[in-house]
């Protein structure tokens, strides 16, 4: 029986951690540690419930049933489990997380040398893709040419940023925005979502089993033990990198007090702590960063979709990096934006798909559980995802239990779950109920 050695097991490891530490990791800790000043570590602890445990969580849920989205969502029906794993595929993939990889990289490491001209981001992200379709035109090559060599130096890179974080301290920890002096910890934990690594890691767990397939290891049990290990490895060198970062933003407020972005953070970190050598530093973490991420993306979406449509992988690979060129040269404030809204509508039954899959045990149909909490939860999403775009509600719906904390989901969500168990008790095993 063919079995991974350790190195192998590292280098698996090393590049599940690469594939999640993209765009939003890297620049969404420092704005919450700044503007979080002496509040930082609640709201740091929110934002690893949802950037790193919540992914790690479905890494093991996913190895569970082999890797696949639909294997997760079957439960909920063939139709809804594909809408819902086609929108997460398309909103880490083209629509989303995929251009802001590059949006993010220009606007870090390439627009302070440049200028934020059109014409440059354009030819930046034309170069970009291009180095991304590449490299995404042969999966089975991933654990070499990420996991052996992108991932170890994007890891040196980090190191070094995240010991300087501590180490060099840009100045002191200034005063708290109104929003997290009331709640941070729930801000920390909305926050969270736009790393987009819960849904990153539904989309990651068939590249992530794929990865392993491709070492010749064919048994499940093996198969998910593997990835269970590498969704651990992944866990740590994310924690490690966020905490880093929160330190750095917290620091940061004599340099960068007036950022609005965590990109803007990090560049006067790094100008200020290691000079006009540092930028170019931080252009190069950030492009291995965002490259890899990029690539583990269109990998995954393309591996998808080509299940599921007429379509070979090779074209998909070219329609998904072509698609996520236009997109990226929006810019990266639009695509924040526009992006805010549409995870907070998704986010929510994604959560409970993950957290439920793990209870199966307990009741004796799936179906009977999973299909109305989901659907609660996506609706009270939406409603969130309304108000925070700037809609006006009717009364009763502005001021839902857990509204003004993004989470008005949660309260219908687990009283739906109580009624749905109780009516699942009622009703006994399906084959009874037919009988």
């Amino acid at each position: 029986m063919k079995v991974l050695k350790g190195q192998d097991i590292l280098a698996l490891g090393f590049m599940t951690f690469a594939l999640f530490v993209g765009a939003g990791n890297i620049i969404f800790p420092p704005i919450v540690g700044l503007q979080s000043g002496p509040h930082v570590w609640m709201a740091a602890l929110g934002f690893l419930i949802t950037a790193v445990g919540l992914p790690v969580v479905t890494v093991v849920a996913l190895a569970k049933v082999g890797g696949g989205m639909d294997a997760l969502s079957s439960p909920i029906g063939k139709v809804a489990g594909g809408l819902l794993a086609a929108a997460a595929y398309l909103a880490v993939g083209p629509l989303f997380a995929t251009p802001r990889t590059a949006t993010v990289s220009f606007e870090v490491g390439v627009a302070p040398l440049t200028g934020e001209s059109p014409l440059a981001l354009f030819i930046y992200s034309l170069v970009y893709f291009i180095v991304v379709l590449a490299v995404s035109m042969y999966p089975g090559r991933l654990l070499d040419t990420v996991g052996r060599f992108l991932a170890p130096l994007k890891i040196i890179a980090l190191a070094m940023l995240g010991i300087a974080a501590f180490a060099l301290p840009a100045g002191s920890i200034g005063e708290a925005q109104p929003a997290y002096v009331a709640a941070p910890f729930s801000q920390g934990f909305i926050n969270g979502y736009l790393t987009m690594d819960t849904l990153g890691a539904l989309v990651f767990g068939i590249v992530i089993v794929n990865a392993i397939r491709s070492r010749g290891v064919e048994s499940p049990q093996l198969i998910t033990r593997y990835a269970i290990i590498a969704g651990l490895i992944a866990g740590v060198g994310l924690a490690l990198v966020y905490i880093s970062l929160f330190r750095l933003g917290a620091g940061s407020h004599d340099i960068a007090a007036t950022a609005t972005n965590g990109a803007a953070v990090l560049h006067a970190y790094v100008q200020h702590t290691f000079g006009s050598l540092g930028s170019g530093f931080l252009a190069v973490l950030i492009a291995l960063a965002c490259l890899v991420t990029a690539v583990g993306l269109t990998c995954a979406c393309a591996e998808y979709f080509s299940q599921v449509l007429p379509l070979s992988y090779k074209t998909l690979v070219v329609a998904l990096a072509g698609f996520s060129l236009l997109v990226s040269n929006l810019g990266l404030t639009k695509l924040i934006a526009f992006s805010i809204p549409v995870l907070t509508a998704i986010y929510p039954p994604c959560i409970v798909l993950v957290a439920l899959s793990f209870c199966s045990s307990f009741w004796h149909s799936q179906t009977r559980i999973m299909a109305p909490v989901m659907l609660v939860s996506f609706v009270f999403g939406v409603i969130d995802a309304l108000k925070g775009a700037g809609f006006e509600l009717p009364g009763v719906l502005a001021h839902l239990p857990m509204s003004e904390q993004g989470l008005a989901w949660l309260v219908p969500s687990v009283i739906t779950l109580v009624g749905a168990v109780a009516v699942d008790r009622l009703l006994g095993k399906p084959s009874e109920a037919l009988a």
